[in-house]
């Protein structure tokens, strides 16, 4: 192993950490996935239609991970 497998590691397991930490203490907003939600708009109690940043956001970050899905899925050749 080289020092890019240990420091993905080491980014793997610092997120862990920081992750489990965030599930264990209940705080709304403190998990990746809730910092996702705000930043693409799902604000809790909020009605109606999301606005131009909002789809804008929603959709870069659909179709980054679209990319990312298909480019490892395919070896890099995406």
């Amino acid at each position: 192993m080289n020092a890019w497998t240990w420091a993905w590691i080491g980014w793997g397991l610092y997120f862990a950490v920081v992750e489990g930490l965030a599930l264990k203490n209940r705080k709304k907003g403190d998990t990746l996935s809730e910092h996702v939600w705000a930043f693409l708009g799902y604000r809790e109690g909020r009605v109606g239609q999301p606005t131009g940043t909002e789809r804008l956001r929603r959709f870069l970050t659909l179709a980054g991970l679209a990319w990312l899905v298909v480019h490892l899925l395919t070896g890099g050749v995406f």
